[in-house]
């Protein structure tokens, strides 16, 4: 049955009014409450971004600092470092193969904790005295490492993981990292080159961040700081280098990208060469130098480093061995004098009454950094010309012939290959006053008079030699080769002295044929009238001459095959922890610590690695058979979270799998970094789009599972005290010598 009820449209319109407002009210509720909630939000992250890098800040401070004076004892390399920054207050110049700026701060952090013990030398094992705060000094070593922890939230952060619980994750990896924690509390230069590695990272990481406002200010600023921290690093150890190739490979990757950019202008694009030039390699390369000034300055004592410098650098020192204001300022045949080099071996002209095992057998010559009376030589005349009538100054051009003061043997040389480098004749010690050959005669050839350093000393005959300011070449006369040393040096049975042969050199200001007259003495002759002013050295010689000696040094460190050194591991051994170190002594009344990193963060890091080359291989054949789609924003997202690491952990760690020298646990610390930062990758690639009440729990587990390992090993890093038997727990693998 139809209805038969008349409608009233008013009463329907209010109706439909009613209804309308009632459905507006409820969509602005419905607006409100997501506000709401988004502004409480947003109050809880800012709250938890300003807590949570403070909780990690306290904690890493915290287990640095905890018993850092436990050990009153020098503790490993404290024996190196806590010296070479002793320098600094006592300002003689020493040599090391590191650069200066870490042992620079570590002389700081001595100058802060009143450090005047003259007598204290920092030998293994000592017992620091009263009167030495070695608390201090440890301290400040620790701010560097306890700093480190923060750097790496940060970092984290800029790369905008999926889950805030990935940055928590690397930042208390970093934090709860044994071997951080350990080296931290001592007077070393790893915990300050960890410092300046973390920061040139971090600093590479914003520029990423800020790849879409590049030539701005703020990018700018970061481009300034990244020169700034690659400088410093490279300053502290030149594994510096190793980063500092990490942000090469990031700059080629972001100027390739502006290279295929066809809206970017000829003009823009060389501005962002030039740019990254200046910032990224002048800035560096000028705060290196800046540290190799104050390093100069700070050191202007006559110390134990001499011995690698040339003659005008040491006798430009105070107190040095090397004096010649009084010395006879001609040299004369019949005089006593020493020779050094002017190459980049700056040694001594030396020779000993061993012999050579192969070759002539004769007396071996060699380059010789250090006083001793094996350099002192009689200069005499020529096999051809005899007679003390004709007694008189060597000139450029004169003939002479080089008598050893102790052997009475003369410099020689002949067809003889030499025995470590190719291509020159071996030089030796031959014969005597009675018995040689004109292969003992040697051309005086003059390159370079230095003016004196007084401007009103008497002028100076310019063609003949001069002691200390008279760079000379030696030509042998029969044979056409120039005296040499070759920066090589021999093996065992020649002391590790430096090689000298007589090499053809066509270059006249090739180095390596210079010397100068050291050390002179003449009874016949007459002191100066008056004292007699050394030049000043060139600083650029200064630093070049050093920087060589210290890669020479370097090189020089290469592991004894005859001897067994329980220190030392080769490279495998620091991924897989096959093996620790012990930093100290081991008996039951020491403090004993181990230097062996953490298993939760080793090993996973090391797996990861394993695991991200697969997640490469495999996405790029899924690429390849277009099964896989990417976009641009998510190359480079997978680039700078897991390639860039992956290469900056290849860069620190196979350096140490090809190279001679002998290696130690500690070597692995910065490529353990960048282990770690691949770790958090794959956890965040794998669990950070989880549904939360999946990927919470899961992120607990491993958070609990880091700091459950430090407490667990935690004796290794804060000290073990008492029966080494009571740690035996602590001893997982047949390697770690607990």
């Amino acid at each position: 049955m139809c209805s038969t009820e008349k409608k009233d449209p008013f009463k329907d319109e209010q109706k439909n009014i009613k209804e309308e407002t009632l459905y507006i009210n409820e969509e602005e509720k419905r607006d409100e409450i997501p506000e709401n909630r988004s502004v409480k939000r947003n109050v809880l992250i800012k709250i938890r971004d300003i807590v949570a890098p403070l909780l990690i800040t306290f904690l890493s401070f915290y287990l640095r600092f905890d018993g850092i004076a436990k050990s009153r004892k020098v503790v490993w390399d404290e024996a190196h470092f806590g010296k070479f920054g002793a320098h600094y207050i006592k300002h003689d110049f020493y040599h090391d193969v590191h650069p200066p700026l870490g042992k620079m701060l570590i002389g700081l952090s001595e100058y802060l904790a009143g450090f005047n013990n003259t007598e204290f030398n920092f030998e293994s094992g000592a017992v620091y005295p009263d009167d030495v705060d070695f608390k201090t000094m440890r301290q400040f070593n620790a701010v560097f490492g306890a700093l480190c922890a923060p750097v790496a939230y940060f970092t984290a952060k800029e790369l905008n993981f999926n889950s805030i619980f990935t940055v928590y994750l690397i930042s208390l990896m970093v934090c709860c990292e044994l071997t951080y924690v350990c080296l931290s509390k001592f007077i070393l230069l790893d915990s300050i080159l960890l410092f300046f590695t973390f920061t040139t990272y971090h600093c590479m990481v914003k520029l990423y961040k800020l790849r879409k406002e590049q030539l701005t200010k703020k990018w700018w600023l970061w481009l300034f700081l990244t020169g700034i921290n690659i400088g410093c690093v490279c300053s502290v150890k030149w594994v510096g280098l190793f980063v500092t190739a990490s942000v090469g490979v990031y700059t080629v990757w972001e100027l390739f990208q502006h290279h295929c950019d066809s809206t970017l202008t000829w003009k823009k694009y060389s501005r962002h060469w030039l740019l990254r030039i200046i910032n990224l390699i002048v800035i560096p390369f000028l705060v290196y130098l800046f540290c190799f000034r104050v390093h100069f300055t700070l050191l202007y004592k006559s110390g134990e480093g001499d011995g690698v410098t040339n003659s005008l650098f040491q006798a430009n020192l105070q107190g040095s061995k090397i004096d010649v204001t009084n010395t006879p300022r001609d040299v004369y045949f019949g005089s006593k004098v020493t020779i050094r080099s002017h190459g980049l071996s700056p040694s001594l002209l030396h020779s000993h009454i061993q012999t050579y095992p192969k070759g002539s057998n004769q007396h071996q010559v060699t380059g010789y950094g250090h006083m001793d009376s094996n350099n002192d030589w009689i200069i005499k005349y020529p096999r051809s010309e005899h007679g003390e009538e004709n007694y008189g100054p060597v000139y450029d051009g004169s003939l002479i012939r080089l008598s050893h003061v102790n052997m009475g043997c003369n410099l020689h040389s002949h067809e003889i290959p030499s025995h470590v480098s190719k291509g020159n004749f071996e030089v030796s010690g031959y014969g005597s006053e009675i018995v040689g050959d004109k292969k003992d005669d040697w051309v005086v050839e003059i390159v370079k008079q230095l003016k004196p350093g007084d401007a009103d000393y008497p002028e100076e005959d310019p063609n003949v030699l001069h002691p200390i300011s008279t760079y000379f070449r030696l030509r042998h006369k029969q044979l056409g080769c120039y005296l040499t040393t070759t920066g090589l040096t021999y093996p065992n049975w020649g002391f590790n002295q430096n090689e000298i042969v007589c090499k053809d050199s066509w270059m006249k200001k090739d180095k390596s044929t210079w010397w100068n007259i050291e050390y002179h003495t003449n009874e016949k002759l007459p002191a100066p009238e008056k004292p007699y002013v050394v030049p000043k050295s060139s600083f650029w010689e200064d630093f070049v001459l050093i920087n060589y000696a210290m890669a020479s040094s370097n090189n020089a460190l290469v592991p004894d095959y005859d001897k067994y050194d329980n220190l030392a591991s080769d490279a495998w051994e620091w991924p897989t922890l096959h093996i620790g170190l012990r930093l100290c002594g081991w008996s039951s009344i020491d403090i004993r610590y181990y230097l062996l990193g953490s298993p939760f963060n080793t090993w996973l890091s090391t797996l990861s690695l394993v695991i991200l080359v697969n997640i490469f291989i495999v996405s790029y054949l899924l690429w390849k058979r277009q099964v896989l789609r990417v976009g641009q924003e998510t190359t480079s997202d997978f680039f700078i979270k897991g390639i860039m690491p992956f290469i900056s952990w290849a860069f620190h760690y196979l350096p140490f799998v090809i190279m001679a020298r002998v290696t130690y646990v500690h070597h692995y610390l910065p490529a353990l970094y960048f282990a770690m930062l691949v770790f958090v990758y794959v956890v965040d690639l794998s669990l950070g789009k989880l549904n939360k009440f999946i990927r919470v729990p899961l992120y607990l587990l491993l958070l609990c599972g880091c700091l459950y390992t430090y407490l667990y090993f935690a004796p290794f890093a804060q000290g073990m005290e008492g029966n080494p038997s009571a740690y035996a727990y602590l001893k997982w693998l047949p390697g770690w010598k607990i």
